[in-house]
């Protein structure tokens, strides 16, 4: 947010009508200028106060969005240089790169590994989600891959710098809103046109930071929107160098020219696979919107996907699950019942070792605004006072025969207050270690 709150507050209604959520307008601008509020929420914004505010709420570097569905990637939109400043918001995005050099039986098994390497963890997918065709000089066998890539729920990046043959490749994926590579000197105004006739980003390589700029800026002129940049370094490098520029240009100096998420193509930088995970991993975290690799397996997509998990995770919120009663293994109204906190983690390693018991339990997942047992303990979150009345309002007693409470092991100093909360309740303290949970229900 570039006015502060006080500039914001001057363009406000000042209703205080709290339609927004807010008890105030001046607390709403407050929470506008720390990019805790949207602007949408105020319904009495006049059209000019909601222009100015835009612009001025924009983020440094453009959001753009590539693909539709259920792959549809969002870029850019960052607005800090340093995750523990804020936040970092839209995840990059890797691409496997097929070639018009390339059989039939190799398209179709980096194709069938991109259905493959899905992994589950803390109740996310983790996933790749593009494909990047090049030409390399058999135009149709290019249409051909691209006719098949589209048929796939994959997003798409389509590299030529051919106008012609692009215009044949848009034709065939125009549904699938890919990515554009790419708009040089030579053929910029050709592929603007195609551009803005197809609603697609497009891609913009430069021969350096410069011609990079000077092109963005004659693209804009032409109408352009939604770009990507590459500045054309294939050294990881000079590459992971033109990152961090690009990135404080946009940030620091405001520099519109380069406000734009980027490209990088490891695949052009190595020959050897570990070597381009390792300069994938650069990319991550310093600073790609996107990354093209030459080819995908387990051992060098789940470290990335794992690093982009970490870092594109808002260090401010903790991950959490829903609060509320969990049946695991189908429970009756027998079956024992344990409470633990909505710390994702915790909650997905404890149901995944309550499945494995095979034991039919309830699981009750008390919000501790995403602190693990331990923290959340410490902090007065996890204590008799607040999981008393949680397993009272819950609904648990409803739901089975008897009165018995498991509590987690490193709960056990709740105990007596607890007994106390809970007048009537068994309660037990199970174990401090998620792993010994299936020997315990099998045992009590």
């Amino acid at each position: 947010m570039g006015l502060t709150g006080i500039q914001i507050f001057k363009l406000l209604p000042k209703t205080n009508c709290a339609d927004c959520g807010f008890p105030t307008c001046l607390a709403f601008a407050m929470a506008l200028a720390a990019g805790k509020a949207e602007l949408e929420k105020c319904p009495t914004l006049s059209d000019e106060a909601k222009a100015q505010l835009s612009e001025a709420s924009a983020p440094p570097i453009r959001q753009l969005t590539l693909g539709t569905g259920e792959y549809a990637l969002k870029l850019g939109g960052e607005t800090v240089m340093f995750r523990h400043e804020k936040t970092f918001f839209n995840k990059p995005g890797l691409a496997l790169l097929i070639t018009d050099k390339m059989d039939d039986n190799e398209v179709g098994r980096r194709l069938s590994t991109l259905a493959e390497l899905q992994y589950e963890r803390v109740g996310l997918n983790l996933r790749p989600e593009l494909v990047a065709v090049r030409d390399e000089g058999n135009k149709e066998r290019f249409l051909a891959i691209v006719k098949k890539a589209a048929s796939t729920p994959y997003g798409l990046i389509l590299i030529s710098f051919d106008p012609a043959l692009m215009k044949q490749a848009l034709d065939l994926s125009k549904e699938k809103k890919p990515l554009i590579y790419g708009a040089k000197k030579e053929n910029a105004d050709a592929m603007a046109a195609l551009a803005k006739e197809y609603a697609c980003p497009l891609a913009v390589v430069g021969e350096g930071l410069e011609s990079l700029a000077a092109l963005t800026e004659k693209l804009t002129g032409l109408g352009i929107k939604d770009m990507v940049l590459d500045s054309g370094s294939r050294t990881a490098k000079e590459a992971f160098s033109d990152q961090i520029v690009i990135r404080r240009a946009a940030l620091q100096s405001r520099f519109k020219p380069l406000g734009f998420p980027t490209i990088t193509f490891p695949c052009d930088m190595t020959d050897d696979a570990i070597t381009e995970t390792l300069i994938a991993s650069l990319f991550i975290a310093k600073y790609a919107g996107l990354i093209v690799l030459r080819d995908f397996a387990g051992e060098n997509v789940f470290p990335l996907l794992l690093e982009r998990l970490n870092i594109y995770t808002d260090p401010q919120r903790p991950m959490t699950t829903d609060q509320g009663i969990y049946p695991i293994n189908n429970p009756d109204a027998s079956s024992p019942v344990l409470v633990t906190c909505n710390f994702s983690l915790t909650y997905f390693i404890v149901s995944g070792e309550i499945e494995n018991s095979r034991v039919p339990t309830w699981l009750c997942v008390m919000d501790t605004e995403g602190l693990s047992v331990m923290t959340a303990w410490a902090a007065g979150k996890f204590v008799a006072d607040t999981v008393g009345p949680f397993i009272k309002k819950s609904g648990i007693a409803e739901k089975i025969n008897h009165k018995k409470l498991i509590i987690p092991g490193y709960a056990a100093g709740i105990l007596g207050d607890l007994e106390e909360e809970l007048p009537g309740w068994e309660i037990t303290v199970g174990p401090r270690e998620a792993a010994h949970i299936p020997a315990f229900l099998k045992n009590r």
